[in-house]
């Protein structure tokens, strides 16, 4: 039997270039006739050239037909519709129909939507020169021209070409000053827009300051004076000069030298053994300054005294004797000495031996009032172990999450036909410590995720819980995301709203939590100071504890903690509690602890005095400022030592008040009984994620694409990380599961595609969106 005609060679879509007709051909086999039908008509014979030949593999017959479509005829078509043509075969068996191929006419506008601008800018600075393309049939390639010559960003990483057909130049260099055209061009026309130029500028900067020059007075009052020069860096390219003076002047006073002066000589001495008196005199009438001469001439002056005063001169005999004499005794009076020496030391070494101290902690208590705790190393109640998690995948979208923390891998992340076990790590205090320096403070926990150093194909989301109170109307906080080296050192991977091109992540920040975008794992951490004028402020919870029941001791302790507004530092406080006997006695209460250099005081009040005594000398107890502020110690706590008056009471009624001095505070109305025993203490569909990048991803005249996307969902703070991925719409589903892992709410991504006009991809969300 025949069987029905198969397409060999089906008609393409053409353009029709200004007058030139285009060819459209089909060929198929087993075929007795071919014939074209456009726009529902059939096309007349005579306009067909048949050509027919015979498979030498099969026997059977190949008919090959062409049509020529003007642009006559295409412009006669009435309607929205696009002029097409099919190809229809016969056979004995029956017939087939090719696709349609549509003929359109090409044309390409002559003025730009939006032409590039000159510009002058700073040496490093991004700079972003913006172009769209004249309207035109096919839609216009983009090139971008330098002083005429090609820009390839695969050869200059420097620049970088947006889906837009935005020219993005990362760090501004004086080389790139330069003329740059936007080129567009299809199959029919090739257009230039406006030449922008950029220029690069240099402002000046200063040298350092020369050393001050000598005064210039010898003696009295006089100047000095040092210089600097606007050199480091000279100004190019019409940069601004230097701002202030290369000179300056100042005063100075050089004291004049006095020479020294004789006093008077003093009266003579007596008349000594060897017939001599001696007199003497100082050089202080004046003393010599600031350089003067000394007096010149004898201090001492001596003379005969011959009056009959002089002893008898002794005989050789005698003076030998009494030489010898005081050699002996002085001999026997160094032995003495060195023998008491030696003995005192021995005692002293014994004694040093036997009452050796640890002087740091005496040191540290004496410092502290009450009972609070300074952090101290090596405290082995609080070694924890580190909450981990482990995961091993391939290709899948999988979420590692911990209390407040998550790692968000998405589909396509890993390379295909690689498998990798990934973790994610929450460091205890002990383990990983987070430096702040100066006015800085720890906000986050300390995030290990890996293994560092993993081929990534998209970014992963990181979401790590923070304690920054944000919901000011004005900015208090300078934020910055900072990672861990392998050799142990912090770098600052950026600082939030401070992002350039060159930025490795991309950071989200929410009221209590932000969510990174990042190629490259590894071990992260967020710190923050205050932003002038407005001090920032903290959230911290205050959670108390006490020993669990039933206590058999007079003694009674409460311990109220101080940690941050994180899931994860109030578990590990329930953690080390349960360890040590602790329940957890009321919700822990919010703090807001502001950047005022304020301790935070606690203290008890309305003790019932019949049945409790309170221990604390102190009215109060104080935890200093910078261990709270600076978040990177170990959970800080104050202790209350209570002792009741006999065992058969049981109830304790009291107030303890906590509270930043010159700030707020918080009060725990406390009613217990320590007899008691008490209790110890949505992911996107593939299919809508792929309907909605096809229809979001290429670029809209309207603007109603990826842009607005970002926008209607907050996350547009800077659109140029986005426009660096191949999918900028892919990366930003992303981050919006991430922000709504727990609630899985697609109404607010329905919501913002409907605002934006986007009905298809609601009718795909409310078709698939239960599968």
């Amino acid at each position: 039997t025949t069987p029905l005609p198969e397409f060999l060679l089906e008609p393409e879509d053409a353009f029709i270039v200004k007058n030139r007709p285009v060819q459209l051909r089909c060929r198929a086999s087993p075929a007795t006739q071919i014939y074209f039908k456009c726009n529902g008509e059939w096309v007349n014979q005579n306009d067909h050239v048949t050509r027919e030949s015979l498979d030498q593999l099969t026997g059977l017959v190949v008919r090959e037909v062409d049509i020529s479509v003007s642009r006559t005829q295409v412009e006669e078509l009435f309607g929205l519709e696009d002029y097409w043509c099919q190809c229809v075969a016969w056979s004995a068996a029956g017939t087939t129909k090719s696709n349609r191929a549509y003929v359109r006419i090409a044309y390409l506008r002559k003025n730009f939507e939006q032409e590039p601008l000159g510009r002058e800018v700073r040496l490093e600075q991004e700079v972003l020169l913006q172009c769209r393309p004249p309207e035109g049939m096919p839609a216009a390639e983009v090139d971008w021209l330098k002083n005429e010559d090609v820009i390839d960003p695969s050869q200059d990483s420097n620049f970088l070409i947006t889906i837009d057909h935005d020219l993005i130049i990362k760090q501004a260099r004086l080389l790139d000053t330069a003329n740059y055209t936007c080129v567009a061009r299809n199959v029919v026309a090739k257009r230039r827009s406006s030449t922008a130029t950029l220029i690069v500028y240099v402002s000046g900067g200063w040298s350092s300051w020369t050393e001050w020059s000598e005064c210039n007075a010898r003696c009295g009052r006089g100047w000095q004076r040092r210089t600097r020069s606007c050199t480091n860096p000279a100004p190019l390219n019409g940069g601004a000069f230097c701002e202030g003076p290369p000179v300056q002047r100042v005063t100075c006073t050089t004291l004049c030298p006095v020479d020294g002066g004789w006093t008077e000589w003093a009266k003579w001495s007596a008349c000594g053994t060897e017939c001599t008196h001696w007199r003497s005199r100082e050089c202080q009438d004046p003393p010599p300054i600031n350089g003067g001469k000394h007096c010149s001439g004898s201090m001492m002056e001596s003379k005969n005294c011959t009056e009959g005063l002089c002893a008898r001169t002794l005989t050789p005999g005698m003076g030998v004797a009494v030489y010898t004499g005081l050699v002996v005794a002085l001999l026997l009076s160094v032995i003495m000495v060195l023998c008491v020496g030696v003995l005192a030391y021995r005692r002293r070494c014994r004694h040093l031996h036997g009452d050796i101290t640890d002087s740091s902690s005496a040191l540290t208590a004496a410092f502290h009032p009450g009972n609070y705790k300074p952090p101290r190393q090596g405290d082995c109640a609080l070694k924890q172990r580190c909450l981990d998690l482990i995961g091993s995948f391939s290709m899948r979208r999988v979420t590692l999450s911990l209390p407040g923390v998550s790692l968000l891998v998405p589909p396509g992340t890993i390379p295909q036909g690689k498998f990798y076990e990934m973790y994610l790590i929450i460091n205890k205090w002990d383990k990983t410590t987070l430096p702040s320096e100066g006015s800085q403070t720890v906000l986050s926990p300390v995030v290990s995720c890996g293994p560092s150093g993993m081929l990534l194909n998209r970014p992963v989301v990181l979401t790590l819980p923070h304690c920054a109170q944000l919901d000011t109307p004005t900015p208090d906080w300078t934020l910055t995301l900072k990672t861990q080296t392998h050799q142990g050192a912090w770098e600052e991977v950026l600082t939030v709203g401070e992002e350039t091109l060159s930025s490795p992540c991309y950071l989200q920040l929410e009221e209590e939590c932000c969510h990174v975008l990042m190629e490259q794992l590894g071990t992260y951490g967020l710190v923050g100071q205050s932003c002038p004028p407005q001090p920032a402020c903290k959230r911290l919870q205050l959670a108390l504890f006490a020993p669990r029941a039933p206590c058999l001791s007079l003694d009674y302790s409460l311990r109220i903690y101080c940690i941050h507004d994180t899931p994860h530092a109030l578990k590990e406080v329930l953690d080390l509690e349960r360890s040590l006997g602790g329940v957890l006695l009321e919700d822990p209460k919010p703090l807001l602890f502001k950047d005022s250099y304020h301790n935070l005081r606690l203290s008890i009040h309305d003790i019932p005095h019949t049945h409790w005594r309170s221990k604390l000398l102190a009215k109060y107890q104080e935890i200093p400022f910078y261990h709270i502020w600076s978040g990177s110690q170990r959970p800080l706590h104050c202790t209350f030592s209570l002792e009741r008056g006999s065992l058969a009471v049981s109830q304790l009624a009291c107030k303890i008040c906590v509270r930043q001095v010159e700030g707020e505070g918080q009060i725990f109305q406390l009613h217990t009984d320590i007899q008691e025993v008490g209790p110890y203490a949505f992911r996107l569909p593939d299919s809508i994620r792929q309907k909605i990048c096809a229809s979001l991803d290429a670029p809209s005249a309207r603007g109603c694409d990826w842009r607005l996307l970002a926008r209607s969902l907050g996350f547009d703070r800077y659109l140029n990380y986005f426009a660096t991925k191949p999918s900028p719409t892919g990366v930003l589903l992303d981050l919006w599961e991430a922000c709504h892992q727990g609630d899985a709410d697609l109404v607010s991504l329905a919501t913002a595609l409907e605002e934006m006009g986007k009905s298809e991809v609601l009718v795909v969300m409310t078709t698939d969106g239960d599968c």
